[in-house]
């Protein structure tokens, strides 16, 4: 059993021998130490290198071997029950072939109940950029796929109620699901997520809170990203008009799911590859909102890597500290994919709160990793242990080398309670059902659930001055209420009460503005910038009170009185020198401009600058506006505002 927090996951036996063999020797310069203190929970003897990484001959080098891997396709056996008798599955459950010939099967999803007259599993098939829909006819025989929506790329797929959501590389569909299960007119209602890059693969589904979630992945194996919305998880408004960053520095989480009961978010994120056969583990995190979650510096419970290298003015203890560490590490470079929950209907009952995942297979592991189904072991809602379940697909051979069966991608729990598993090189559907022998418990049947209406008409973004009902934003001069203080007089590249430039707007070049301001008193030993959407709110804060943040900026030498435009989103700058900036609404650090939700009126942006009697604040890198309020509390000697104003 793989159990959580190793300090390395534990290798379950694999076959010997290798399909291509090529060891790499990789010397890296090495910008952290070779140690840190480990996480709360973990072995006491972390270290930031890979079981094979070791100190080359070299000062401040690192020496990692790695491995080219990559099992060879096997061809089928035409016989489905001799197919799924090559697998193994635990001893109560049973795997059947349930369709073949699909070509590049990726995602899985079942229609909601309620929605057709019967429950009809949908796969992606990226490599054909295609959606096709699987029916079992009254024989039990799964009938020929039909295809209901067609976009180069497509991937990601998620419903709710009788509207289905369908992610590209850089797009998001919804469409209305016909009576005959089809798939109505696709309307797209983004069209701006990142490029592809290293990991083009976006998933998505809709949250309890009826949000969209999107995976975005990486453009790479490790750096840092240009774009802040790579690595993440993004938080989107049904209608696509407005989105955040749920959580950030998840490498590629393709696989998350809420946990029955409890309501947590949980998603399997790939590890770094290139840190040897055994490093980066693949990673369980809990995932919860404004979290960062290590990559690209941090590994294997918050272990710096060897080219720990974090951004301008960040060390790599503040990168430690502001991360938050996995539950549970997995074998390096098994590749998980889709994971679903199971409430435990049709199954045994000890099913019901564990997860399944899709474990794809190394491609640069000696021995090879993955090419299985896991289950996530949870007990009481905590996770207990992962363990491999569907096996079978990765075969050695008597000159020591690898072949492969399949590669297992997409989950989906069938309304039956079967666990469907598809295999994207060999096109095969796998469903995993319970034995009923031996008087084997199950949990009893799931009672549909009436869907609730959907509106077939795009939600509103909740806008404050638009909604008599909810609570006027707050403004940062307002909150802080300096009594006393000097007024300052401000300047920008627009007027007072004008429209903001799109110079300095999202859709523009996203260039803060230029900023100058006089009358600061001596006082004064620091300034701070603060800019916030008076008519919008910010997402992540548990009152309606709190404005959608733009740009926080600190810590700025009383020597100045100007800002040009333009300046970088790193948190801490050269020039200014020593001013930090924040973490915004929207989730990422610095500035990010106005993009008022289409169909909305004009948004007032206010911009505030604050003279303080402080040349530091004390908060942590990035800190977001609260923070930086407390910290400003008491402290504001002089102040002014000004407003622009943007359309959408």
């Amino acid at each position: 059993m793989i159990c959580a927090r190793p300090r390395y996951p534990k290798r379950w036996p694999a076959p010997g021998g290798a399909a291509i063999g090529l060891a790499l020797a990789l010397l890296l310069a090495a910008a952290a130490p070779a140690a840190s203190a480990p996480a709360p929970g973990a072995d006491s003897a972390g270290s930031s290198a890979a079981p094979d990484a070791t100190r080359g001959a070299t000062p401040g080098a690192v020496r990692i071997t790695g491995s080219v891997v990559e099992p060879a396709a096997i061809p089928l056996p035409p016989s489905d029950q001799d197919l799924a008798g090559r697998l193994s599955v635990p001893e109560g459950f049973e795997v059947e072939v349930y369709a073949r010939d699909l070509i590049n099967p990726r995602m899985l999803a079942y229609s909601p109940d309620g929605v057709l007259p019967d429950n009809v599993l949908y796969v992606t098939r990226r490599q054909l950029g295609d959606v096709v829909m699987l029916r079992q006819g009254d024989d039990g025989a799964t009938r020929a796929p039909v295809t209901v929506a067609s976009r180069p790329g497509l991937h990601g797929i998620a419903f709710d109620g009788n509207r289905v959501y369908l992610a590209t590389v850089r797009d998001v569909y919804v469409a209305d699901v016909l009576a005959d299960g089809r798939f109505g007119r696709l309307e797209r209602i983004i069209d701006d997520l990142p490029d592809g890059g290293q990991h083009a693969n976006r998933s998505l589904a809709v949250g309890p809170d009826g949000m969209l979630y999107i995976s975005v992945g990486s453009s790479c194996n490790a750096c840092d990203e240009t774009n802040p919305e790579h690595a993440t998880i993004l938080r989107a408004t049904p209608d696509g008009r407005s989105r955040t960053i749920f959580a950030s520095g998840l490498r590629n989480t393709i696989g998350f799911d809420w946990q029955p009961g409890t309501g947590a978010l949980y998603g399997l994120d790939h590890g770094i590859d290139w840190l040897g056969d055994d490093g980066q583990m693949e990673e369980v995190n809990r995932i919860e909102q404004g979290r960062r979650y290590g990559w690209p510096h941090v590994v294997d419970f918050n272990n710096p890597t060897p080219r720990a290298d974090p951004p301008q003015g960040m060390s790599i203890d503040d990168w430690i500290r502001l991360s938050t560490p996995a539950v549970a590490g997995y074998t390096a470079h098994a590749a998980p994919m889709q994971m679903a929950f199971h409430d435990g209907h049709g199954m045994p009952a000890d099913v019901a709160g564990d997860a399944f995942a899709a474990m794809r297979g190394s491609w640069n592991r000696q021995p090879p990793s993955g090419y299985e189904v896991v289950r996530i072991d949870f007990d009481n809602g905590k996770l207990r242990g992962i363990t491999p379940f569907l096996t079978g697909f990765l075969v050695s051979g008597q000159d020591g080398g690898h072949g492969m069966l399949g590669r297992p991608t997409g989950i989906a729990i069938a309304p039956d309670g079967a666990i469907m598993v598809a295999d994207d090189t060999q096109g095969v559907i796998y469903r995993i059902s319970a034995e009923g022998k031996d008087g084997a418990p199950t949990a009893p049947p799931r009672t549909p659930v009436p869907q609730k209406p959907v509106p077939q008409k795009p939600v509103p973004q909740k806008l404050a001055p638009q909604n008599p009902a909810m609570a006027e934003p707050v403004m940062a001069l307002d909150h802080l209420a300096p009594d006393g203080a000097a007024e300052l007089a401000l300047t920008a590249g627009f007027s007072d009460g004008g429209t903001i430039p799109d110079t300095n707007r999202a859709r523009g070049d996203d260039a803060s503005p230029a900023l100058t301001w006089e009358g600061a008193p001596e006082s004064a030993r620091s300034f701070a910038v603060i800019m916030e959407d008076a008519a919008a709110t910010d997402p992540a804060a548990p009152s309606g009170q709190v404005p959608f943040v733009h740009w926080i900026i600190h810590d700025i030498p009383a020597d100045l009185s100007a800002l040009r435009e333009g300046l970088p989103t790193h948190p801490r700058l050269q020039d200014p020198e020593g001013a930090r900036q924040g973490t915004n609404s929207r989730g990422s650090i610095g500035y990010t401009g106005p993009r008022p939700p289409a169909g909305d009126r004009p948004h007032p942006y206010q911009i505030t600058v604050l003279a303080l009697d402080v040349e530091r604040l004390d908060v942590p890198p990035m800190a977001g506006r609260q923070a930086v309020l407390d910290a400003m509390t008491s402290h504001v000697v002089a102040a002014g505002r000004m407003v622009g104003h943007a359309a959408p």
